[in-house]
Protein backbone atom coordinates (compact mmCIF):
# COMPACT_ATOMS: atom_id res chain seq x y z
CA UNK A 1 0.00 0.00 0.00
CA UNK A 2 1.11 3.70 -0.76
CA UNK A 3 1.92 6.37 1.40
CA UNK A 4 -1.02 8.21 -0.44
CA UNK A 5 -3.73 5.51 -0.36
CA UNK A 6 -2.78 4.89 3.30
CA UNK A 7 -3.59 8.61 3.82
CA UNK A 8 -6.40 8.68 1.71
CA UNK A 9 -8.07 5.45 3.13
CA UNK A 10 -7.06 6.21 6.84
CA UNK A 11 -8.97 10.60 6.40
CA UNK A 12 -11.34 8.89 4.61
CA UNK A 13 -12.49 6.39 6.75
CA UNK A 14 -12.19 9.12 10.15
CA UNK A 15 -14.28 11.61 8.18
CA UNK A 16 -17.27 9.44 6.67
CA UNK A 17 -17.61 7.85 10.12
CA UNK A 18 -17.75 11.04 12.06
CA UNK A 19 -19.86 12.72 9.35
CA UNK A 20 -22.24 9.53 9.50
CA UNK A 21 -22.44 8.91 13.53
CA UNK A 22 -21.95 12.96 14.68
CA UNK A 23 -23.27 14.90 11.84
CA UNK A 24 -19.61 16.77 11.73
CA UNK A 25 -16.24 16.82 10.79
CA UNK A 26 -13.81 17.80 13.28
CA UNK A 27 -11.27 20.10 11.86
CA UNK A 28 -8.74 17.65 12.46
CA UNK A 29 -9.56 15.26 9.80
CA UNK A 30 -8.66 17.70 6.94
CA UNK A 31 -5.86 19.10 8.78
CA UNK A 32 -4.33 15.60 8.90
CA UNK A 33 -5.25 15.02 5.34
CA UNK A 34 -3.58 18.16 4.44
CA UNK A 35 -0.25 17.03 6.56
CA UNK A 36 -0.17 13.89 5.05
CA UNK A 37 -0.85 14.85 1.85
CA UNK A 38 2.06 17.65 2.06
CA UNK A 39 4.13 14.31 3.24
CA UNK A 40 2.88 12.41 0.00
CA UNK A 41 3.36 15.69 -2.46
CA UNK A 42 6.69 16.58 -1.26
CA UNK A 43 8.20 12.95 -0.94
CA UNK A 44 6.79 12.34 -4.75
CA UNK A 45 8.22 15.94 -6.53
CA UNK A 46 10.22 17.85 -4.44
CA UNK A 47 9.39 21.26 -4.55
CA UNK A 48 7.34 21.16 -7.13
CA UNK A 49 5.20 18.58 -5.18
CA UNK A 50 4.43 21.65 -2.54
CA UNK A 51 3.49 23.45 -5.22
CA UNK A 52 0.88 20.79 -6.39
CA UNK A 53 -0.08 20.40 -2.65
CA UNK A 54 -1.03 24.26 -2.35
CA UNK A 55 -2.38 24.58 -5.59
CA UNK A 56 -4.34 20.90 -4.98
CA UNK A 57 -5.36 22.34 -1.52
CA UNK A 58 -7.32 25.88 -2.92
CA UNK A 59 -8.73 24.22 -5.86
CA UNK A 60 -10.51 21.49 -3.53
CA UNK A 61 -11.30 24.15 -1.13
CA UNK A 62 -12.92 26.47 -4.25
CA UNK A 63 -14.69 23.40 -5.85
CA UNK A 64 -17.59 22.83 -2.97
CA UNK A 65 -17.19 26.86 -1.84
CA UNK A 66 -20.02 27.95 -3.78
CA UNK A 67 -22.61 25.08 -2.27
CA UNK A 68 -21.19 26.11 1.33
CA UNK A 69 -22.22 29.77 0.70
CA UNK A 70 -25.72 28.62 -0.65
CA UNK A 71 -26.16 26.57 2.42
CA UNK A 72 -26.32 23.69 1.00
CA UNK A 73 -22.97 21.89 2.42
CA UNK A 74 -21.06 22.15 5.80
CA UNK A 75 -17.98 23.66 6.32
CA UNK A 76 -16.33 20.22 7.11
CA UNK A 77 -16.92 19.37 3.96
CA UNK A 78 -15.37 22.22 2.11
CA UNK A 79 -12.11 21.64 4.44
CA UNK A 80 -12.23 17.54 3.65
CA UNK A 81 -12.14 18.36 -0.06
CA UNK A 82 -9.33 20.87 0.49
CA UNK A 83 -7.29 17.83 2.07
CA UNK A 84 -8.02 15.41 -0.76
CA UNK A 85 -7.02 17.92 -2.94
CA UNK A 86 -4.03 18.66 -1.72
CA UNK A 87 -3.57 14.98 -1.76
CA UNK A 88 -4.58 14.35 -5.32
CA UNK A 89 -3.09 17.42 -6.55
CA UNK A 90 -5.53 19.70 -9.09
CA UNK A 91 -5.23 17.00 -12.14
CA UNK A 92 -7.14 14.35 -10.39
CA UNK A 93 -9.39 16.94 -8.48
CA UNK A 94 -11.77 17.44 -11.20
CA UNK A 95 -11.94 13.57 -11.57
CA UNK A 96 -12.71 13.42 -7.70
CA UNK A 97 -15.00 16.15 -8.03
CA UNK A 98 -16.84 14.98 -10.51
CA UNK A 99 -17.11 11.52 -9.41
CA UNK A 100 -18.15 12.93 -5.90
CA UNK A 101 -21.06 14.90 -7.26
CA UNK A 102 -22.54 12.00 -9.22
CA UNK A 103 -22.28 9.68 -6.01
CA UNK A 104 -23.57 12.64 -4.07
CA UNK A 105 -26.19 13.05 -5.88
CA UNK A 106 -27.37 9.17 -5.45
CA UNK A 107 -26.92 8.91 -2.23
CA UNK A 108 -29.50 11.99 -1.98
CA UNK A 109 -31.84 10.60 -3.91
CA UNK A 110 -31.60 7.43 -1.66
CA UNK A 111 -31.55 9.29 1.42
CA UNK A 112 -34.67 11.49 0.17
CA UNK A 113 -36.64 8.81 -0.99
CA UNK A 114 -36.35 6.54 2.04
CA UNK A 115 -37.11 9.60 4.04
CA UNK A 116 -40.59 9.88 1.80
CA UNK A 117 -41.15 6.37 2.31
CA UNK A 118 -40.83 6.56 6.20
CA UNK A 119 -42.45 9.39 6.51
CA UNK A 120 -46.04 7.63 4.40
CA UNK A 121 -45.60 5.02 7.24
CA UNK A 122 -45.70 6.95 10.03
CA UNK A 123 -48.57 8.82 8.65
CA UNK A 124 -50.53 5.22 7.80
CA UNK A 125 -49.42 3.27 11.40
CA UNK A 126 -48.87 6.17 13.98
CA UNK A 127 -51.65 7.84 15.46
CA UNK A 128 -51.36 11.56 15.98
CA UNK A 129 -50.33 11.18 19.77
CA UNK A 130 -47.24 9.13 19.40
CA UNK A 131 -44.47 10.52 20.21
CA UNK A 132 -42.31 10.34 17.57
CA UNK A 133 -38.81 12.41 16.49
CA UNK A 134 -38.68 14.51 13.50
CA UNK A 135 -36.87 12.91 10.31
CA UNK A 136 -34.44 15.72 9.23
CA UNK A 137 -32.87 16.36 6.28
CA UNK A 138 -29.34 16.38 6.56
CA UNK A 139 -27.42 14.58 4.34
CA UNK A 140 -24.07 13.38 5.22
CA UNK A 141 -21.71 14.22 2.28
CA UNK A 142 -17.96 13.32 3.59
CA UNK A 143 -18.87 9.57 2.17
CA UNK A 144 -19.46 10.79 -1.58
CA UNK A 145 -16.19 12.73 -1.26
CA UNK A 146 -14.29 10.14 0.31
CA UNK A 147 -15.79 7.63 -2.12
CA UNK A 148 -15.25 10.25 -5.10
CA UNK A 149 -11.49 10.51 -4.09
CA UNK A 150 -10.59 7.10 -3.60
CA UNK A 151 -12.13 6.08 -7.08
CA UNK A 152 -9.65 9.05 -8.37
CA UNK A 153 -6.80 7.50 -7.10
CA UNK A 154 -7.37 4.65 -8.92
CA UNK A 155 -5.45 3.88 -12.10
CA UNK A 156 -6.58 4.79 -15.43
CA UNK A 157 -5.68 1.74 -18.12
CA UNK A 158 -4.18 3.40 -21.77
Amino acid sequence: MTLETAVALSVGLAASGEDLWRRNISNGIPLAALVGALVVQTNRSGWHGLGQWALGAICGFCVFLIFFILGGMGGGDVKLMAGFGALLGPSRLVEAALLTAGIGGILAMILVLSREALRAWRGRHLSDKAQVPPIDNYIPYAPAITLGSWLALIPKGV
